[in-house]
């Protein structure tokens, strides 16, 4: 027997006689808590006039207010109060209690007594409260949490388009452990760092660095054993380590562990993980006091500035996107599943990376991605600007500090960063001296926080993600300071066109050869409801996002420098001061703010997974419309998209085989002769003879191309002016086809031009603005201007024709838009706005009198007006439009047949 094996041998006969005492102790007390919005003065249990409301964590007190009509959010104080059973026999134990993160400001009492506070939203926090705590049999604790999330200009984040939710918005534990155990107190870390400085395919070396601490009244002699297991348990190395530790002293410890053999290596294909157990033990008594596990993955990686990015020296493209952690109707208030599964949303996708952006997130994120295979990145809430001020820079490095030693262990974590787009929101004149001092501050906190984390981290690589602007970032220092640079590249979206993308990456390649490069953020907004034939850029259609994430692609699958991409955003997110097609919400994720993927995810699985994949890209657009070809002809072609990673694919509409066509970067392209009623689309194609499928079924309303048609009679149309696109409201079942010029036997507009926002250069038509009273803000930010007829050559009958409207122009002075990432920036204006008053007649009988910015026409305030209407002796529905003063519009227009 070696002598190796007769240490392990030892060491396992150790374990085995150990006596199992005093174990920590961590449980979740999230259940029946107490919440009250606002401030209360003293200590909340002695308040008897406070109405609390009963509530579980995580919570969030934003999960309505961000998404209402009313401008902004609550940001201001609250108050959790929570009654807490603790056990007499913890009388000798080490007590405290652990938020995984509450945003932002906290201050904690027990008893009445303030037992501790932190600064910052995102990252976890421990407090001890044994102390305050009493242990008479039946006695009552109270614990009573002071929180705020108001804005504090010491504080990151300051602004950014997201919404700074508050509350407890994360588990919370009470945590109870032996007088003498691991380090519980270092930054709510697990207390225990593990590296593995020397890793290859034949053997690898792992470092223990840790500490304990004696809070018991005597000297103790210690052992720190540390085992590592197999994901079967086997162990397959071992390590003591022994101490003696004074009363209240922290004791530093180390381990090394040399020459493991073959370890089994860590990947995206593969995600083997180890375990690395660790138990403090009293020598004299051989009883257990603490133990702690954490992950272990052997891998190593390199970036290079030419080749791009290399994990166990296999050359890999990092494809996925970045992540916010809020949900429809929740905010950030998420239970641990729903982190989890947004990590396999992305893994099912064949993405290999997560840019966990702009703050640390939930625990189970990387414990997922650890599990999954998925590389990460993570950050602290510096975002657009900083302050300052010597409080602001001290609460970046903690926060630098925390994000760093509580995810330390993450074998799946690659990259730390610690700004994102932080010139965007630039303060003074352009040329100042404050300009310029300034942009040195911002150099300096930079370079603070790259050594800090220099020193906390040595191995992993450091990041600053920027926004478009070369110049401005290279001139600053801040592509030199960390070792990876992140562009936050929107070409083709907020400005510029999609074939600046390219050249701006050729552009980095060519200043700044020798730093490796990652497409931090780049995306389209994709409103689930909006789709057009012609799609342009900002026109929030999911058609042009898809061409839009093609481009994008392309340009950085040929380029072997750009080491990967972020798509920003893996799902649609809150950002409350919004506006656009959906207000309240930015709609560039790959999937909804409720995880129902989009077409741009199926193309990028088609170009990511490996395994056959073929999917319709129109999953969620089962509901459509559209115009006969002919009379006869009872027919609506429309394109229809199948991504794919195999060659070619086919396409059956209701059995009927409509060709196959061959793949080009993913995608397959179809018209589909769509007919009235229920459509089966079948997408197919064969691996090794074996069938690969996916089918929808799509409901489409077709509209007669003759209103008159007795082949398809005429039930409804719902038109939306000024309009290239189609929109769907799936709760009223309603599709708003794309407004058409008359045509006799059908229907249409005559006269009048198509409504543009002067001074906006991001979109062709309509508005961005939130139309109040809607939840259909599509239909009503476009429209047409000048109108003088809407023509319906119906058969006669009685219908009910319904008016839109709303007044786009207004003498408010628009918010400038944080999020607008074009290098020339944006600056709110006033609209040129002039009286407007016109009427309305229908079959020559007026049916809206003198409407005007006076009365019912209130700026970005929708407007609506029903009235029934015959129609008779075979001329149809003639609407007219006469205008008293300025111009006439329309925004919408219904018509459906009664009887």
């Amino acid at each position: 027997m070696s002598t190796l094996t007769k240490r392990l041998l030892i060491l396992l006969l150790l374990f085995q006689v150990l006596t199992v005492h005093a174990q920590r102790i961590k449980a979740s007390i999230n259940t029946n808590w107490q919440f009250y919005k606002g401030d209360i003065e003293g200590f909340p249990a002695n308040n008897t006039n406070v109405k609390w409301e009963t509530i579980s964590i995580p919570h969030s007190w934003n999960t309505a207010d961000v998404t209402d009509d009313e401008k902004g959010y609550y940001r201001g104080t609250c108050w959790y109060t929570k009654r807490l059973s603790i056990p007499a026999s913890w009388q000798d134990k080490y007590v405290s209690v652990y938020f995984e993160g509450a945003s932002q400001v906290a201050e904690v009492y027990v008893n009445g007594k303030k037992a501790g506070a932190h600064i910052g939203g995102y990252s976890a926090f421990n407090i001890p409260v044994k102390q305050y705590l009493n242990f008479a049999p039946n006695s009552v604790n109270v614990i009573a949490v002071k929180l705020n999330n108001k804005h504090n200009d010491d504080i990151p984040p300051l602004s950014a388009d997201f919404t700074f939710f508050g509350g407890i918005y994360r588990d919370v534990y009470l945590v109870a452990t032996n007088p003498v155990h691991f380090d519980t107190d270092d930054n709510a870390s697990a207390g225990i760092f593990v590296t593995t400085p020397n890793v290859s395919a034949v053997k690898a070396d792992v470092n223990i660095a840790g500490a304990f601490v004696n809070q018991s009244t005597k000297t103790r002699s210690l052992r720190v054993i540390t085992r590592i297991t197999d994901n079967e348990g086997k162990v397959i190395a071992q390590k003591q380590t022994s101490a003696k530790a004074g009363a209240g002293q922290k004791v530093s410890f180390t381990q090394n562990i040399v020459n493991i053999m073959q370890p089994a290596l860590w990947s995206p294909e593969s995600p083997y993980l180890y375990k690395i157990n660790s138990v403090l033990v009293d020598a004299d008594t051989k009883t257990q006091l603490d133990e702690v596990n954490n992950p272990l993955g052997f891998r190593w990686y390199d970036f290079d500035a030419q080749k791009g990015f290399f994990l166990n020296g296999k050359h890999y493209k990092l494809m996925g996107a970045s992540r916010h952690q809020d949900y429809k109707d929740q905010g950030n208030a998420l239970p641990d599943a729903m982190h989890v599964r947004d990590v396999e949303l992305l893994k099912n996708m064949g993405a290999n990376y997560l840019r966990v952006a702009h703050y640390p997130q939930d625990p189970e994120v990387l414990q997922a991605c650890d599990r999954l295979g998925v590389l990460a990145s993570v950050e602290i809430p510096i975002v657009n600007q900083i302050t300052e001020s010597a409080a602001f820079a001290q609460n970046s490095k903690n926060m630098q500090v925390e994000m760093i030693r509580q995810n330390f262990n993450h074998p799946s974590l690659i990259i730390w960063a610690y700004m994102n787009e932080v010139l965007l929101r630039l303060p003074y004149a352009n040329g100042s001296v404050e300009r310029q001092t300034y942009l040195k501050n911002v150099a300096q906190l930079a370079q603070q926080l790259e050594d800090l984390t220099r020193k906390e981290d040595p191995y992993r690589y450091t990041m600053i993600p920027n926004h478009g602007s070369f110049e401005l970032y290279n001139n600053a220092g801040l592509t030199k300071i960390p070792k990876i640079v992140g562009w936050n590249l929107y070409q083709g979206w907020y400005g510029g066109d999609l074939n600046g993308f390219a050249q701006y990456l050729d552009r980095h390649h060519k200043d700044l050869p020798d730093k490796p490069l990652i497409v931090t953020e780049y995306g389209a907004d994709a409103d689930p409801r909006v789709h057009s034939m012609q799609p342009v850029r900002f026109d929030k259609s999911n058609e042009y996002a898809v061409i839009y994430h093609k481009a994008y692609l392309k340009a950085m699958n040929e380029r072997a420098f750009v080491a990967g991409g972020a798509i920003w955003n893996l799902a649609d997110f809150n950002s409350e001061q919004r506006a656009e097609s959906m207000p309240h919400i930015n709609n560039k994720g790959i999937a909804t703010i409720d995880r129902q993927p989009k077409d741009s995810y199926w193309l990028y699985k088609a170009n990511l997974w490996k395994k056959p994949f073929v999917s319709i890209g129109s999953k969620r657009w089962t509901l459509r419309s559209g115009i006969a070809e002919s009379t006869d002809k009872l027919q609506c072609t429309q394109p229809v998209e199948i991504y794919s990673n195999q060659p070619s694919v086919m396409l059956k509409l209701n059995g009927k085989d409509l060709g196959s066509v061959n793949t080009v970067d993913g995608a397959a392209a179809f018209n589909v002769p769509f007919i009235n009623g229920e459509n089966r689309l079948q997408a197919i194609t064969f691996v090794n003879d074996e069938q690969v499928a996916d089918e929808v079924l799509i409901d489409f309303n077709l509209v007669p191309a003759n209103l008159k048609s007795t082949a398809l009679p005429f039930t409804e149309l719902n038109v939306s002016l000024g309009d290239k696109r189609f929109i769907v409201d799936e709760v009223q079942q309603q599709v708003w086809l794309p407004e058409k010029a008359y045509e006799p036997g059908s229907w249409g507009y005559i006269g009048g031009e198509v409504f543009t926002m002067k001074g906006n250069g991001r979109i062709s038509y309509g508005s961005d603005k939130n139309i109040l009273g809607t939840d259909n803000d599509p239909v009503f930010e476009t429209q047409r201007v000048g109108i003088e007829q809407f023509k319906l050559d119906v058969p006669d009958g009685t219908y009910e024709v319904t008016l839109h409207f709303a007044e786009l122009l207004s003498n408010q002075k628009g918010e400038e838009l944080v999020y607008n990432l074009s290098t020339t920036g944006s600056v709110a204006k006033k609209d040129e706005i002039s009286t407007r008053a016109f009427d309305v007649a229908i079959n020559n009988v007026t049916v809206v009198e003198n409407l005007s910015n006076s009365n019912y026409l209130e700026p970005d305030k929708a407007y609506s007006s029903k009235v029934m209407v015959n129609a008779s002796h075979g001329k149809g529905i003639v609407i007219n439009f006469k205008a008293r003063t300025g111009q006439t519009i329309l925004n919408g227009l219904q018509v459906r047949k009664l009887f």
